[in-house]
């Protein structure tokens, strides 16, 4: 996979899991992540809950793993490396974000298309 690919895939996962965590869970810490990927280098900090912390890096190792260029949506995979389970968990927070963002943006347009002024 691309670097700028994998940069993406990992602003998404940085993106969706607090949202799901949040809404989801109590007892969430801070914790700082540091991935290398080829030449590319990114620092980050998520607020997560410990068990989804350690899904979390266990997605992020998956993806550092992928060998697909360009990387397929896991559902659509020849090739699945995710453990039955954690798939589940992960199709589980995928979808409750996807939706939550998708409602958030929509009504951050419906609030601006009926602003005055």
């Amino acid at each position: 996979m691309k670097e700028e690919d994998f940069k993406k895939e990992v602003q998404t996962l940085v993106k969706m899991f607090p949202v799901y965590c949040r809404d989801k869970h109590k007892g969430q810490q801070k914790r700082s992540y540091s991935l290398k990927y080829g030449t590319l280098e990114i620092n980050f900090e998520i607020e997560l809950c410990p068990q989804c912390h350690e899904l979390f890096a266990y997605a992020l190792e998956r993806l550092k793993e992928c060998p697909h260029d360009p990387k397929p949506r896991c559902r659509k995979c020849p090739d699945p490396c995710y453990e039955r389970e954690k798939y589940k968990q992960m199709a589980r927070i995928m979808s409750y974000a996807g939706i939550k963002l998708g409602l958030s943006k929509a009504a951050k347009k419906l609030k601006n298309f009926f602003k005055f002024g």
